[in-house]
């Protein structure tokens, strides 16, 4: 399959002219509470199919916690194979200060990657404030997710329409 380069990974930023390729979406998922992260993963892949996107257009990668994932978003933006990258994780609240700081360099990574890589990342990190590992907590935080996904992938389609929208007007 040929692919374009998005305009900022194209020589001289210019869009390069033919036929858009299909949408491609990274999914990059936390293992950490894997049940309840899949719920967010397993919404986003719905809402793309129910948006006539083929099963090709999301190609999922794991790591093992939500602080792994914005170097892998950095390597994916890099390739210039995806329109955009999606991120899922749940950092919880073990007790201790340090989810707070966990959670702020995820998010702070993973807007420095969108900004710098020109590639639009966008997030369903759940950064629960108070986190207790019973089936109560985890099935509200798994219906939570379902909400996230099914939202993260609908803003992700609208923002591909937007930047290609854009490139089409430049390329005029």
């Amino acid at each position: 399959m040929n692919q374009t380069l998005p305009p900022s990974q194209s020589s001289g930023g210019a869009s390069t002219a033919s036929t858009p390729r299909p949408q491609r979406v990274a999914l990059v998922a936390s293992t950490w509470h894997r049940d309840i992260v899949d719920a967010a993963c397993d919404a986003i892949r719905a809402e793309f199919e129910s948006a006539a996107a083929p099963p090709t257009a999301v190609d999922g990668y794991d790591v093992p916690g939500a602080f792994e994932i914005p170097l892998l978003a950095k390597q994916l933006a890099a390739t210039g194979r995806y329109d955009a990258i999606i991120a899922c994780g749940l950092v919880v609240n073990g007790g201790i200060y340090r989810h707070e700081f966990v959670a702020a360099a995820v998010i702070d990574g993973l807007m420095r990657v969108q900004i710098e890589s020109g590639v639009p990342v966008l997030s369903a990190m759940l950064t629960p404030r108070d986190f207790h590992d019973h089936e109560d907590h985890r099935r509200f935080f798994r219906a939570h997710l379902v909400g996230n996904g099914r939202e993260v992938a609908q803003a992700c389609l609208a923002t591909i329409a937007n930047h290609r929208a854009l490139a089409a007007t430049e390329a005029d």
